[in-house]
């Protein structure tokens, strides 16, 4: 039991919460998950990947945790929103509750455009580039503080000098007024089937998938989708690592992809580099072999683009099956993140 018991000081309060949901059945669980925000959405269902086949007596702690949390919880706070909001509104009417309410604090009443809180920045700006600036600051300023960031730098330049001085001057604003912003952001967002299908898809997130996929697995899916579609599989594959993602990775790694490969094939592809991609590969080398490939580039001339794309793809094709081999770590193709 004390093996237990070590695991189960180990482990978060989310973390306990998510052996609890996955206790409660699909339906039991739904419900609670529908109860959340995205964020909370996002961070207990990380958890539960993490508790995955759990110890009956670290089961058991959990459950008695929880039992003894729930015994010593009275009944102030459950529901207190709902019951704060409903005394309110029968002593001083709808109009004057909404107004003592939102001085209480945001937390006390709803989410305003809880529906942009499971969109990206992209698709927010999306829905915001053709509207009024009022309403782009309307939105932006309900946002969560870095998201709404995001959003600002995707507008249109020219207007986003105008988007921040239109926040700065918002005070109050009426709850009729952020229902209505509400709904037409519900309707736009069922209006942008486009919008909502790059969400979901599309040869982006496609590629992206691919990336995470082991060479073998990967040339046996493109063959396959090769024979129904040939463009199809060309744009998946022009979207997936490229050798322009080389300058994400580590020295380290780059020195054993650079040992890996032929030095015809890397002054070919590093011809047609971009030159910060180019420094970094050659900061790699030591100065003797950097100058002697630099000299080479000099001394090619000019060379066709498909031979150099043609030398990249070659050197990709190495650098991701020393990545399979876990020889070296390509950062955004499934590896561990840099740092």
């Amino acid at each position: 039991m004390s093996k237990a018991a070590d695991h189960f000081k180990t482990l978060s309060g989310t973390q306990k919460a998510a052996i609890l949901l996955m206790l409660f059945g699909e339906t039991t669980a739904a419900q609670i998950m529908r109860n959340l925000s995205p964020r909370e959405v996002q961070h207990l269902g990380a958890a539960m990947y993490t508790v995955r086949g759990v110890d009956q007596d670290t089961l058991s702690l959990v459950l008695d945790d929880f039992l003894e949390t729930l015994r010593l919880q009275t009944g102030l706070g459950f529901g207190a929103a709902g019951y704060i909001r409903n005394v309110l509104s029968a002593a001083f009417g709808e109009d004057k509750a909404e107004t003592v309410i939102s001085r209480i604090g945001q937390s006390a009443s709803e989410r305003p455009l809880e529906i942009l809180d499971w969109m990206d920045a992209p698709s927010i700006a999306e829905l915001l580039v053709d509207e009024h600036p009022q309403i782009m600051a309307l939105t932006v300023a309900c946002l969560d503080h870095a998201l709404a960031a995001q959003v600002l730098a995707l507008l249109p330049e020219e207007i986003q000098p105008e988007v921040v001085q239109r926040i700065a001057s918002l005070n109050t604003v009426q709850p009729e007024a952020l229902a209505d912003l509400q709904q037409v952001m519900q309707r736009k967002f069922k209006a942008s089937t486009t919008m909502r299908a790059s969400q979901i898809g599309g040869v982006k997130a496609a590629a992206k998938i691919m990336n995470f996929t082991r060479t073998a697995t990967e040339a046996r899916i493109l063959k396959d989708i090769r024979k129904d579609d040939k463009d199809l599989m060309q744009a998946i594959q022009d979207n997936m690592f490229v050798f322009d993602n080389l300058i994400k990775s580590d020295e380290r790694s780059l020195q054993t992809l650079m040992r890996s490969v032929d030095n015809e094939t890397l002054v070919l592809a590093l011809k047609g580099a971009d030159e910060m991609l180019r420094a970094k590969i050659l900061g790699c080398m030591s100065t003797r072999a950097a100058a002697n490939v630099r000299d080479e580039m000099e001394a090619m001339g000019p060379v066709r683009l498909t031979d150099v794309q043609a030398a990249q793809k070659q050197i990709i094709a190495v650098a991701r099956q020393l990545s399979d081999e876990g020889t070296i770590v390509l950062a955004g193709r499934g590896g561990e993140q840099m740092v």
